[in-house]
């Protein structure tokens, strides 16, 4: 295990030897340069684009119970029927009121989506330049 251990030391000592800042000599006066360092590029204009809200994300309406008298033989009674069926057409108006409101979210996540791809391909530009 120790042989181990400083075998991995032996082989890290170089790595680190190069990636320490070279030291400088204290009584060395320090020479100033000549010329500025070029200033870093200009960032690109590119914004990454914002997502719609999680929060936005609309429900789907849930499906009434089936009454475990449907799938027997004999069928429901009258009443759970007509219950049921009132619970379908209730369900049928409601899923009817949320499809607007899903295919809008659709445009938004569509629309980032393709903000999206603007994004990355600005980026793509800017590091061309």
């Amino acid at each position: 295990m120790r042989g181990t251990l400083l075998l991995l030391a032996g082989m890290l000592a170089p790595a680190i030897a190069l990636a320490a800042p070279p030291a400088t000599a204290p009584s060395a006066p320090a020479a100033k340069p000549a010329t500025k360092a070029a200033p870093p590029p200009a960032a690109a204009a590119c914004t990454p684009p914002e997502p719609p809200p999680a929060s936005a994300r609309p429900t789907k309406p849930p499906l009434p119970d089936k009454p475990a008298c449907l799938d027997a033989k004999g069928g429901c009674p009258g009443w759970e029927a007509y219950s049921y069926n009132d619970a379908i057409k209730a369900y049928n108006l409601q899923a009817q009121a949320f499809r607007p409101i899903a295919e809008a979210y659709m445009q938004k996540l569509n629309a980032y989506v393709k903000a999206s791809a603007d994004y990355a391909q600005c980026e793509v530009n800017a590091m061309q330049k």
